[in-house]
């Protein structure tokens, strides 16, 4: 683990950057290196090398259009005399927060501390709120299962065309934004599964839908995942002492279709399935109190008998 913290990543890739972009705005409005050693408060030669392009710096502040508005304001302000360097300072400040909640700090942070990844940099903004640290829990549980998932013997079998997913809500959970879960779903390519991406809250429709549906119903059944229903599955569920609840696959909403389903048998099954229809792949849901959970028991299910 590499442990880096945003301000950091201020001093080291923002401020250079920055100074050097005010340097070459300050030049084009013909100050001298020394007026704009003075102003940014530097030495001359560390101007003479934000002048020459040997500064280096991060493109993705460079191409950045909040921080070129605030380079050519302060720049402007400060050759004009019409800003100090209170006000370019307050200027700079302002910047900073704004590129720490979900702007270039935050995606090179992110790049330093994988470990942030999918978070949106929330620890930097929100602090250690417990509600940051549930949303990290989620996201790991997710993650793993899906490597796990990824691992299951033949489980290429049981991917539908549509692909499959893995999905978690948080507690209390009322939309899918609630629900992380793989972007772009699980694909099985050339005889393996591929994870495209790491699990994002509000990253699927299909699986958060059922999910919702189903912490509805039970709390505590917080996750789900989708595969391509077929008998080898059903049977092995039987056989494990679970009765898969059937529900028509032909409906306009998932969510309160399968809601009703769990309702009328009074409880969520770990296991559910249609037989599709017209347009319309068999599916099976797994569900679980995690997403780990779940994908255990899909280990379980898909295990030759």
């Amino acid at each position: 683990m590499s442990l880096v913290l945003p301000s950091e990543l201020v001093v080291d890739r923002f401020l250079p950057t920055v100074r050097a972009m005010i340097a070459r705005r300050l030049a084009d409005h013909g100050m001298t290196q020394q007026e704009i050693a003075s102003e940014l408060g530097v030495t001359q030669a560390a101007v003479s090398k934000y002048l020459s392009g040997d500064s280096g710096g991060d493109d993705r502040f460079r191409n950045h259009r909040e921080t070129v508005a605030t380079v050519d304001r302060i720049a402007d302000g400060l050759a004009s005399s019409e800003m100090d360097g209170y006000d370019a300072l307050a200027e700079l400040l302002a910047l900073v927060r704004s590129l720490t909640d979900r702007g270039p700090i935050c995606e090179i942070h992110e790049a330093e501390m994988p470990e942030l990844e999918g978070l949106g940099c929330d620890l930097c903004v929100r602090g250690l709120d417990p509600a940051v640290r549930l949303e990290r829990d989620v996201l790991e549980n997710v993650r793993t299962a899906a490597r796990r998932l990824a691992a299951i013997p033949r489980i290429v079998d049981s991917v539908p065309n549509v692909g499959t997913n893995v999905g978690m809500a948080l507690p209390d959970a009322e939309n899918v934004t609630d629900v992380a879960a793989i972007p772009g779903r699980i694909y099985a390519m050339g005889g393996r599964v591929e994870i495209p991406a790491n699990p994002e809250f509000g990253a699927s429709q299909h699986v958060a839908t059922a999910v919702l549906a189903a912490t509805a119903v039970d709390s505590e059944v917080r996750s789900g995942l989708n595969v391509a229903t077929n008998s080898h599955l059903l049977e092995r569920a039987r056989e494990l002492g679970i009765e898969p609840l059937e529900f028509d696959a032909d409906y306009d909403d998932r969510r309160s279709h399968l809601q009703k389903q769990f309702d009328d048998r009074g409880e969520v099954p770990p296991v559910a399935y249609h037989q599709g229809a017209y347009g319309i792949e068999p599916v099976t849901y797994v569900f679980g109190r995690t997403a780990v959970e779940a994908t255990e028991l899909l280990e379980e299910l898909v295990a030759p008998a």
